[in-house]
């Protein structure tokens, strides 16, 4: 596979991009945590960015909604974003203190799911800005990324709580652990084989689960790489992040790793999505966005 790796400098610095999705216009989207702003960057690299109400929100994730709008996590604030595609910002008070709020995705009920790092607990909200909150089994389970599953489930990760969390659409929530112990899961996306994959930035493996809950975990080849997002591909090859191992690593669903270096040393990758022009679109702290072209 030929590979090229084009990387695009934020204009303000110091912005500390994050998490990412693909708009309804085509275009990518991303937070800039330590920037405070949503970045817009299309897919010829033309950025725009727009200044987030609250100083310090913490950005973190963003997802597409149903309503062609963004919404997206604000750790500090405890909040949670919606913005238009033309840049206006509408922010509500999640209800529990100190929430954490972080992972989010459209459910298939056309509301917003999150998930609350601190307050352990599972989050809904609607278009309107209605929220429902439903607690964790385990305590201080941290959970944090979160998708709408092939059952039409929301599945997340727990972070110290070492497993991988499932909640129906009505509430209900089952809890599976991972074989590896203290594994760190973060990162969790559908395959294209209808299984849950995710990311053990501890354990320093791919993971991949069934729906029913068996398990298969895929060691990677770099030491510490710290693998910390991931995305289902085209081809359905899964891709994701290696913030220790300045590396954007591919999985195929057989279990086959191969890994590409970032050019730019040190460049911490997080939040990556698969653009409309079928390229690895992926966020650097180093103030870039890469476009890994395959």
């Amino acid at each position: 596979m030929n590979t090229k790796i084009n990387e695009y400098i934020l204009p303000m610095e110091i912005s500390g991009p994050y998490g990412m999705t693909v708009g309804s216009d085509g275009a990518i989207w991303f937070t800039e945590n330590t920037g405070n702003r949503i970045g817009r960057i299309s897919t010829e690299g033309e950025i725009t960015e727009y200044t987030v109400p609250t100083p310090d929100a913490g950005l973190s994730i963003i997802a597409n909604g149903t309503d062609g709008h963004l919404w997206f996590t604000e750790y500090k604030a405890n909040k949670i974003g919606k913005m238009t595609m033309e840049g206006k910002i509408t922010e509500y008070d999640i209800p529990t203190a100190d929430a954490g709020a972080y992972g989010i995705a459209l459910g298939a009920d056309g509301a917003m799911w999150f998930t609350e790092l601190t307050g352990n607990k599972i989050g809904r909200i609607t278009a309107h800005g209605e929220f429902s909150e439903y607690h964790l089994p385990t305590h201080g389970s941290f959970p944090s990324m979160i998708i709408s599953g092939p059952d039409e489930a929301l599945w997340f990760t727990e972070n110290q709580g070492n497993r991988i969390g499932k909640i129906t659409l009505s509430g209900d929530i089952t809890e599976f652990s991972i074989p590896t112990s203290a594994s760190g899961p973060v990162g969790i996306c559908s395959g294209s084989d209808n299984a849950l994959w995710f990311v053990e930035i501890i354990g320093n493996k791919i993971g991949r689960m069934t729906t029913s809950g068996e398990f298969v975990e895929y060691p990677l080849p770099t030491a510490n790489a710290k693998p910390h997002a991931i995305i289902s591909g085209i081809d359905g090859e899964l891709w994701f992040t290696e913030w220790g191992g300045n590396k954007i690593g591919r999985i195929t669903l057989g279990g086959e790793i191969i890994e590409y270096q970032i050019p730019t040393l040190g460049s911490e990758p997080h939040g990556l999505v698969l653009g409309p022009d079928g390229a690895i679109w992926f966020a650097e702290e180093a103030n870039k966005i890469g476009q890994l072209v395959y």
